[in-house]
């Protein structure tokens, strides 16, 4: 199903779904969905050039961050924060990146028990390389919207991400 469709979709069901589910804050439940099928769809817009590229997306995030920092290090824990992925997924994903020889894990110098990774010069060539391969494709994705509109897209997933910083478990709680 392509974008347009996901989105007659959504708009079909959307007052079906308010009638069944009355309680539910409908214009919430629709960013939610929109979200998703936003973020489903970045991924599938971006799949085949990360596989040509021979590194998953999440790898190259990892990559990334990792050849901005001054040191060229992080912690495990800090870069699964920064990709949006979990603790194991992580893992995962460093093994895979040391396995290429990209990236190598060493043990914290004050913590022998907190671990750093750092990028080699594998892993930088890896992401100048991706870089070439990824550019065009981002900017087609993101060229039907202005200059202005990128800035307020920005401006609101920012209070977005925030806003996620109330528990809504602690809402739970004290309701």
């Amino acid at each position: 199903m392509r974008g347009r469709e996901k989105l007659t979709h959504l708009d079909s069901c959307t007052p079906g779904m308010a009638q069944a589910l009355p309680d539910l804050p409908m214009d919430k439940t629709i960013m939610v969905r929109l979200l998703r099928i936003g973020f489903f769809g970045m991924a599938s817009y971006f799949e085949q050039v990360f596989r040509d590229a021979d590194i998953s997306e999440n790898g190259f995030h990892v990559l990334c961050l990792l050849a901005a920092t001054e040191s060229g290090s992080e912690s495990p824990t800090e870069l699964a924060e920064m990709v949006g992925t979990s603790r194991s997924n992580t893992t995962r994903l460093l093994n895979e990146l040391a396995a290429s020889g990209y990236v190598e894990r060493t043990a914290g110098c004050r913590d022998a028990r907190r671990q750093l990774v750092s990028i080699l010069p594998t892993g930088r060539e890896k992401v100048d390389e991706t870089v070439l391969r990824v550019s065009e494709p981002l900017e087609n994705a993101f060229s039907d919207l202005s200059k202005n509109e990128l800035a307020q897209l920005d401006l609101l997933l920012r209070k977005m991400i925030v806003s996620f910083d109330k528990s809504a478990r602690a809402l739970r709680i004290v309701a």
